[in-house]
């Protein structure tokens, strides 16, 4: 029971963690080029304002999760927390040996890991301070060229570093951090191709119409309270994301949801983002993402365990994501107004909230 908390614990949190940063997941990052595309005047959604927004959402997960799955796979026994310190027992010392000789076998850091930290902190270091909201950020140094400042030319450039710096000094043989060939193995062209393809889709959804007319079939959930009309959008979108890839979810509901939030007359973010970060939430079997089929690989996990764990998680993600969404998230968006930036449909004042 143990060993499938961790386990567990360890696929959820890498899902849970992901969602705090922009370049964190796959639909973060889509649903940020869509709002380029789709709305580019809109310049309200950078690296440091959506950590503010995600960071303590990640924190209420992963503290809700260790709670469900301590209590579903080990016991309701929390007693611990506030017992006294007093000798380990004998699970407890073999269980800190494991892991101090795990660590004695990673030996010191390499020169090579200490420089890939560095680029690191520097690369999270320029996307918090590119535009940060509350100050001039160093795009600002650049005002002719602010459609070419954004964090993927920080990604590009920092990234660019490794293909030219030697990966072993002057004393030996030129050799590069990274190759042009263990680059093109690890990059998962794949997604490059469903997130391109989904972008195509979602101009064409535009430019036919079909978006439009999807969401005017959806304009009943108007009559809704908005935040409803959010919470039924999440648990659509965490539904379809555990048997769908999660690009592939975010693609296909992004140009369908933005033309609803119009036609209702809701700031787009208050739908878009909540259902970006639902859409992260898929807990439930091996397939829904990677981590999951990983663990359930190991071989300690059934089926029932993840759909038992997962469905738990699912609901403190989207009970998470709505309070965060209805509360802080307003004042850091504004949420509560229409924004400048989305089009006014013919019916609507413009200063309506």
């Amino acid at each position: 029971m143990m060993c499938k908390a961790m386990c567990l614990g360890i696929a959820y949190s890498s899902n849970i963690g992901g969602i705090s940063t922009l370049p964190g997941t796959s639909p973060n990052l889509i649903f940020s080029e869509y709002l380029n595309q789709i709305y580019p005047d809109c310049n309200c959604i950078n690296f440091g304002n959506w950590l503010l927004l995600c960071f303590p959402i990640s924190v209420v997960m992963l503290l809700l999760t260790w709670i469900w799955l301590y209590w579903l796979f080990i016991g309701s026994d929390f007693t611990f927390l506030w017992r006294c310190k007093g000798e380990q027992s004998e699970k407890e010392k073999a269980a800190r040996k494991v892991i101090e000789e795990e660590y004695k076998l990673l030996g010191a850091m390499k020169p090579q890991e200490i420089f890939t930290s560095v680029v690191f902190m520097l690369m999270v270091f320029l996307w918090l301070t590119r535009s940060p909201g509350f100050m001039p950020g160093w795009s600002s140094l650049f005002p002719h060229h602010t459609g070419y400042i954004t964090d993927a030319t920080v990604a590009l450039l920092l990234g660019l570093i490794f293909f030219i710096v030697p990966a072993y000094g002057l004393s030996r043989k030129y050799e590069a951090m990274i190759s042009w060939e263990e680059f093109q193995a690890s990059m998962p062209w794949k997604v490059a191709l469903l997130v391109g393809g989904g972008f195509a889709l979602a101009e064409g959804a535009k430019e036919s119409g079909l978006s439009m007319w999807v969401a005017e079939l959806l304009a009943p959930l108007g009559d809704l309270p908005v935040l409803a009309t959010v919470t039924v959008a999440c648990i659509i979108v965490t539904t379809m994301t555990e048997v769908t890839s999660n690009a592939a979810t975010i693609t296909i509901f992004l140009p369908i949801l933005s033309p609803l939030a119009e036609a209702i007359h809701v700031n787009p973010l208050y739908v878009l983002i909540p259902t970006t970060l639902c859409t992260s939430f898929s807990f439930l079997l091996p397939v829904s993402n990677p981590p999951n089929a990983v663990v359930f690989a190991y071989g300690h996990l059934t089926i029932m365990d993840m759909v038992k764990a997962g469905l738990g998680v699912n609901v403190i993600g989207v009970l998470a994501v709505m309070l965060a969404v209805a509360t802080w998230g307003v004042p850091l968006f504004s949420l509560d107004t229409y924004p400048d930036w989305a089009p006014v449909l013919p019916g609507h004042n413009s200063t309506m909230p």
